[in-house]
């Protein structure tokens, strides 16, 4: 058995190296490491290559990262038993990564009486820069946490750093085009806007298990600016109800149809808080209630132990409620700006942003976190 690393990359030479660093510092090495270089004016190529990577140069591709892996997986040697390591050119894998991926690949041959086709990582944000990181660290955090207490059960195996079976992308490849929307041959489906939330339907649609232990740990980028966010959060929304109404309502599907359904039920009891909240404040009505200020604070503290392992600043920003009630209404937004845009039937739009230059960091391992 192989275990092989490809990286994704277009235009990503200010984290190129830090990517590669963090691959060739794992406890398990790899038996290849391939930078897919896609359509790249910078010097990614030249910096993947001095880092030590083999570099494979996409031809042609109009299909983004779903296009350029299509391209380059035939192109790498692999056995059915071999481990294909995906990650994302701006993430960073914790020291223990692979090996507590090698240990589930051994002790875990099913999961929930499936045979074990991918191991997902819990991702985290890099080092967070000024309020709007520290909301999305905290976010993030909460879902990390929410992912332990659902002892790794995976919702979206992350396109930040995920490890398959090669036995089971074969069958997602074979799958195509009758049991699994896509071009039969091709592991990702080029029409999908978020290729890792639709490659996890289709390995659960075909029978695989996935787990997300919470060992496996990722670190990423955070979005610098709102207009970033607004780019990424709205191919993420857009992606996941485009996905769903692709594969349509089936026993797969229906746990992300509920999670979308609540998702915008939320939005709109927000909002009717929100704006109820100003009315009573114009009219003069508005006054302090001992019971809802006892609930209140509750929710402050669920805020702030939910974000406990995030650092004393997202504890303080949590504890402040309103910045994060700002950053959610702001998200809920584009939530439903994506929802308009798929009822409208609207061509959806893929931003890249180039990462700001990254210094090759040490991670911590499980043990230090």
């Amino acid at each position: 058995m192989a275990v092989i690393a490809v990286v994704p990359a277009h235009d990503e030479a200010a984290t190129i190296e830090s990517a590669v660093a963090s691959l060739r510092a794992q406890a398990v090495a790899f038996d290849r490491i391939v930078v897919v270089a896609d359509n790249c004016t910078d010097q990614t190529v030249a910096i993947a290559r001095a880092a030590g990577a083999e570099v494979f140069e996409t031809r042609g591709n109009r299909h983004r990262k779903a296009g350029a892996l299509n391209q380059a997986l035939p192109h790498i040697a692999l056995d059915d038993d071999d481990l294909l390591l995906v990650m994302d050119a701006d993430t960073r894998l914790g020291t223990d990564y692979m090996a507590a991926v090698l240990r589930h690949f051994a002790v875990t041959s099913s999961h929930h009486g499936r045979q074990l086709g991918a191991v997902g990582g819990i991702f985290h944000g890099d080092e967070p820069h000024g309020v709007l990181q520290r909301l999305q660290a905290a976010e993030y955090a909460r879902y990390a946490r929410e992912i332990g207490r659902r002892q790794g059960r995976v919702h979206v195996l992350t396109g930040t750093a995920s490890v398959f079976l090669v036995r089971a992308l074969r069958d997602v490849a074979t799958s195509r085009g009758h049991l699994l929307p896509g071009r039969r041959g091709d592991v990702y489906d080029t029409s999908a806007l978020t290729e890792d939330n639709e490659i996890t339907i289709a390995l659960k649609t075909i029978g695989w298990g996935l787990v997300s232990p919470k060992e496996c740990l990722v670190y990423t980028e955070l979005m610098p600016t709102p207009g970033a966010l607004h780019d990424q959060r709205l191919r993420w929304y857009r992606g996941a109800v485009d996905n769903i109404a692709t594969y349509g309502l089936t026993r797969v599907t229906a746990r992300y149809w509920m999670q979308q359904s609540a998702l915008l039920f939320s939005t709109v009891m927000l909002l009717l808080y929100l704006v109820l909240m100003a009315y009573t404040i114009v009219v003069g009505v508005f006054a302090l209630s001992w019971f809802w200020s006892f609930i209140g604070v509750i929710f402050a503290v669920e805020r702030v132990v939910t974000v406990w392992e995030a650092g004393p600043r997202a504890r303080f920003t949590a504890a402040l409620i309103v910045p994060e009630m700002v950053y959610d209404v702001f998200l809920q937004m584009i939530f439903l700006r994506a929802l308009g845009q798929r009822l409208s039937r609207s061509t959806p739009e893929w931003k890249h942003h180039t990462a700001p230059a990254r210094r090759t960091l040490q991670v911590p391992t499980m043990k230090e976190v």
